[in-house]
């Protein structure tokens, strides 16, 4: 199992949300070519940057941000959410060095749009599923669709995308622990692979994680906890290789 850093972009900073509120973030850097640059330095595989701005907004914001992150560490592999409504915008953060765009809202309000992408950049497309209770959330999680998850999931599976990233909100940013459970069913509905999101904060919640790992949960992002020092990251990545009990 991969466990991926996160950085999210809020007005050129790195901050971390508690449940998405945008009025409710802390800043843990100002720089974020530094902050990717730790990560990289702890062992990252990949990294899982979010456009904060862009999703509330409905375009890229922190591109510029994005782009300097990308081109001062070209071997590390980058996906990327936030603000991403059109082929266009998604083509662009490829070429930029992005290796994976993450659809959301667009794939709530026109799945078909995601079929289409894939179409355009095979190989590049996640679909980013938030949800609170089973029900899907869009706009930066500002607004419940009203769609459950998993069937939503179920429309994506033929089209050629990478996987879901499926985030609890309830969870997010709150080190409550991961909803484990509840990606464990989404992935065993799925025969794409899942990446887990939201309120991983412990060494038991990556173990409850890998015991679904069969499932299909091939990945955890994790954010706060590691910007406050509760986990490793180093440490999270050795007990997902099965290196240490």
């Amino acid at each position: 199992m991969l466990i991926i850093p996160a950085i999210d972009l809020k007005d050129g900073q790195c901050v971390r949300l508690r449940q998405g509120r945008m009025d409710d973030d802390t800043v843990f850097s100002d720089n974020p070519v530094d902050m990717a640059g730790r990560w990289v330095d702890a062992g990252a595989r990949r990294l899982h940057i979010v456009d904060l701005n862009g999703a509330f907004e409905g375009r890229p914001v922190n591109e510029q941000v994005i782009r300097d992150i990308a081109a001062a560490y070209p071997d590390l592999p980058i996906q990327l959410g936030g603000g991403i409504r059109d082929a266009a915008t998604a083509e662009a953060y490829i070429e930029a060095g992005v290796n994976y765009v993450i659809i959301g809202t667009m794939a709530v309000r026109d799945p078909k749009f995601v079929k289409d992408l894939c179409k355009a950049i095979p190989g590049h497309v996640y679909v980013g599923l938030d949800a609170k209770d089973g029900m899907v959330a869009v706009d930066g999680w500002a607004e419940d669709s009203g769609v459950d998850v998993t069937e939503l999931a179920l429309k994506f599976e033929d089209d050629g995308i990478e996987g879901i990233i499926y985030t609890d909100i309830s969870r997010d940013g709150m080190m409550q622990g991961v909803n484990a459970e509840a990606t464990a069913r989404l992935a065993e509905a799925l025969t794409v692979p899942v990446v887990a999101s939201g309120g991983v904060s412990t060494m038991a919640d990556i173990e409850r994680l890998l015991e679904h790992e069969k499932a299909g949960i091939n990945a955890a992002i994790i954010g706060r906890a590691l910007y406050e020092g509760s986990l490793d990251l180093a440490e999270c990545q050795k007990l997902a290789d099965g290196e240490e009990k």
